[in-house]
């Protein structure tokens, strides 16, 4: 199999997409084309481990592998447009190349890269609150930097937003000695990722670990010394940190190509394909459409990343799908394991199976009528992975 494949995104989803090329025989020209300067690294470890050691996590397994992988890697250039072609399928042995205009990509230092086929993988960035200035944002490796490189000379920080990537932070944090402070302005934090039972009981880690935890409160204000919330209450603070969710990067891509254009991500079928032929859309940029569940969803979870990047390259190659799993993340707090697969949200019913919510560690099943549909658990790794690999058998078998 032959052609050429443009990656925009190096990040995991685009490094996943080109292994999962290679591996199923396509030998033509790969381009990756990064907007940072470093190779890929474990994003996920940047509001854990990172905080700590200060040492990335790097994803290539070694330089054996970038050899393998006889990639072009155009690092520290950002894409600024998009012109697509008729989009031209992977040349097969033996098989004439049809004539077709390739996709071109224009970089921010003035290059244009053009390819028969192009993988969207440009990620998200932090969603932004306004008139806050010095607050930090954790999405890359600079983020990272700075944000650990502040932490040490922090006596009491206030996290805005207790998402995962917010209690991970706080997590963190409270391991180097600081005073921690959550503000939510939901009920519950989480509750719509794990539902309330369960998202309750891991709200209850914050207290557990001497993380101060303010939900269904609101900002009044941020100084760059406190944050003022509605109701009088000032809350001092060396650092503030913002969480409060991700915004997919899709402009430079689709404000010209309304076939592209969706507020929230690239639209694609389930095997990543745009409207534009040629076209594919992974990871956090990517909004996927599930027929059996009649949904669109972005999902910015590492797990997802990796297997829309092997679907596209099973659709790109015209080799067999991989086998469908159930949806998975997972998240390290205050030294315990939360794992989580499946659609809590499909569940009418919950069921703890092991350990207790109030302890160190559980296992819990969502069910629909009966029926498994997720399973989390705290610090239960054996257990789950058996919850979870029968879900995975279930979906299968049902297709």
């Amino acid at each position: 199999m032959t052609g050429s494949v443009a990656v925009v995104g190096a990040s995991l989803a685009g490094l996943s997409a080109v292994r999962a090329l290679r591996a199923r025989g396509f030998h033509g020209t790969v381009t990756l084309i990064g907007d940072e300067p470093d190779l890929p690294y474990e994003r996920p470890a940047l509001s854990k481990e990172f905080l700590h050691t200060g040492e990335p996590t790097g994803l290539l397994e070694d330089h054996s592998e970038t050899a393998r992988l006889d990639a072009q890697w155009l690092l520290g250039r950002r894409a600024i447009g998009l012109t697509p072609g008729m989009g031209r399928p992977i040349e097969q042995e033996g098989e004439a190349a049809p004539h077709a205009e390739p996709h071109l990509i224009h970089l921010d230092d003035g290059r244009t890269v053009s390819a028969d086929t192009l993988i969207l993988a440009t990620g998200a960035r932090p969603r932004r609150l306004p008139g806050v200035p010095g607050a930090h944002y954790l999405r890359n490796l600079d983020d990272a930097r700075r944000l650990r490189e502040t932490l040490y000379e922090t006596k009491q920080l206030v996290i805005i937003g207790a998402g995962f990537i917010g209690a991970e932070v706080a997590s963190s944090a409270r391991g180097l000695g600081v005073d921690v402070t959550l503000v939510d302005s939901a009920p519950i934090p989480s509750a719509a990722a794990l539902g309330e039972t369960i998202a309750a009981a891991c709200a209850d880690l914050h207290a557990r670990n001497g993380v101060r935890l303010l939900t269904g409160t609101r900002i009044e204000s941020v100084r760059p010394d406190a944050v003022h919330l509605i109701g009088g209450a000032r809350l001092a603070a060396d650092t503030i940190v913002i969480g409060i969710g991700a915004t997919p990067n899709i402009e430079w891509a689709g404000d010209r190509n309304p076939l592209l254009h969706n507020a929230d991500g690239f639209e694609t079928d389930t095997q990543g394909r745009t409207a534009i032929p040629g076209i594919y859309a992974i990871g956090d940029c990517a909004r996927v459409h599930d027929p059996i569940s009649g949904r669109d969803t972005r999902s910015e979870h590492w797990n997802a990343a990796i297997t829309q990047a092997q679907t596209v390259a099973a659709a790109i190659t015209g080799t067999p799908p991989p086998a469908r799993t159930a949806p998975y993340f997972w998240s390290h707090q205050y030294g315990k394991l939360l794992q989580l697969a499946g659609d809590p949200t499909a569940a009418t019913d919950l069921r703890i199976i092991d350990g207790a919510l109030d302890g160190e560690s559980f296992t819990a099943r969502y069910e629909h009528n009966g029926t498994p549909v997720a399973v989390c658990a705290l610090d239960n790794p054996r257990l789950f992975t058996r919850q979870r690999k029968q879900l995975d058998r279930d979906l299968t078998s049902a297709h």
